[in-house]
């Protein structure tokens, strides 16, 4: 559905709308700095749009998809007066200056303070974040529609349909989630037509000990299994049923050794192999089940980890949907594209996203610690309009602040 162009209430202030302060309190001004310098984007004369506010408004703008890009920086300004020389008069850019600050920052310092800054945030007192020792964590990828211009058209490409091609350009992404705190982290991004597993690639190396990894079953290939493993996490990846997994050893709980490979040659040479250990399991009197689940796990000793127990935990994967749910329908909005009209601002607007998806749920998770509650248990949305509406320390605005921003 196309954008309508919405403005905030007349009269309204950053302390009903932007919480400056939750933005800054995950992405502190030293931190934005130093990627600004890393990336060579910073400011070297003063600007109305300095590279630095630009990457607050650029995060901001995720918050608000419904108003129009003037209306959010009339407000976020309110709110970054305390950044800048507090006797300098700031105006209001307009649409077209808007957009000369955002092409001149880019999409480098966005994506440079995502890896910088984005990840998991769970302590060991976090409600369902555990499986015994193992840190939970699960892999899994979406889309997104932009803007509907040459382009972006160009750059991305659209999927097709009965009728020709979708009506939006998409964006196909990959990312890693923390189960316990709903943290999207390790997250790439590419052309539609660049498919799940290649952008996986880029993303199981942020994996770490200590870590389980869960997986649907569009993922597991030789190649991605051994990347992943490699780093020293655990995985439990559900596989195909047609996948040949024969049994080399079964365990007292059901579950058997097997062995993968990379290619029917390598099985006939009895190359190559890596040992997994693989849980079949049915769920009875569960409507549109399938005949038999089966998963595959790096987790080879039975004591450590139950086959009942990794059966029942597969499920907490779903917990990456109900992410990508918050992060496509409860912050973006529903049916509401990525607005930017170039792949660059794209890029850039899609890691703004991402930013304000983690300063909110890190704003969660430090809630549901406080008071000894899973985060689970807490809503996103309300989160995010608790978010709009209150500024959390920068609320002192002098009385001529209105007019010099009006």
């Amino acid at each position: 559905m196309a954008r309508t162009v919405a403005s905030l209430p007349a009269g309204s202030r950053i302390t009903d709308y932007i919480s400056l302060g939750v933005i800054a309190k995950f992405f502190p001004r030293e931190k934005v700095d130093a990627v600004l310098q890393q990336t060579g984007r910073a400011s070297v004369r003063q600007r109305d749009l300095p590279a630095h506010v630009v990457v607050y408004y650029v995060i901001a703008l995720a918050l608000f998809m419904r108003s129009s890009y003037r209306e959010v920086l009339r407000c976020l300004l309110e709110g970054v007066q305390w950044l800048m020389d507090p006797s300098a008069a700031v105006k209001v850019a307009g649409k077209s200056g808007i957009s000369q600050a955002r092409s001149r920052l880019g999409a480098e310092p966005l994506q440079a303070l995502y890896k910088a800054v984005v990840a998991p945030i769970a302590t060991e007192q976090t409600k369902g974040a555990w499986f015994r020792q193992w840190r939970l964590v699960s892999l899994d990828g979406s889309t997104l529609d932009v803007a509907d211009t040459a382009d972006n058209d160009k750059a991305f490409g659209r999927p097709g349909s009965s009728r020709g091609s979708s009506a939006f350009p998409k964006i196909r992404f990959v990312a890693l989630l923390e189960n316990g705190t709903h943290v999207l982290w390790a997250a790439r991004m590419a052309e539609y037509k660049t498919d799940e597993l290649t952008l996986a690639e880029d993303v199981v190396p942020a994996l770490q000990k200590g870590m389980l990894c869960m997986a649907d079953r569009l993922f597991p290939s030789y190649k991605l299994w051994q990347r992943a493993a490699r780093t020293g996490a655990d995985l439990l990846w559900r596989v195909k049923k047609n996948v040949r997994l024969d049994v080399d050893q079964r365990l007292p709980d059901g579950s058997y050794l097997s062995r993968i490979y990379p290619k029917t040659a390598d099985r006939h040479r009895q190359r190559k192999a890596i040992v997994v250990r693989v849980i079949e399991y049915r769920l009875h009197n569960v409507p549109d089940s399938e005949p038999l689940y089966r998963l595959v796990t790096t987790i080879l000793d039975h004591k450590l980890a139950p086959a009942k127990e990794l059966a029942a935990l597969y499920h907490e994967r779903w917990e990456i949907e109900t992410a990508l749910d918050e992060l496509k329908t409860h912050l973006r909005g529903a049916h509401i594209v990525l607005r930017s009209k170039t792949p660059e601002l794209v890029r850039q607007e899609f890691h703004g996203l991402l930013l304000a998806h983690y300063a909110i749920r890190g704003l969660m998770g430090e809630a549901a610690l406080r008071a000894g509650e899973d985060p689970d248990r807490l809503s996103f949305l309300h989160s995010v309009r608790v978010v709009q509406r209150r500024i959390a320390r920068f609320a002192a605005i002098p009385p001529s602040a209105e007019e010099r921003f009006a």
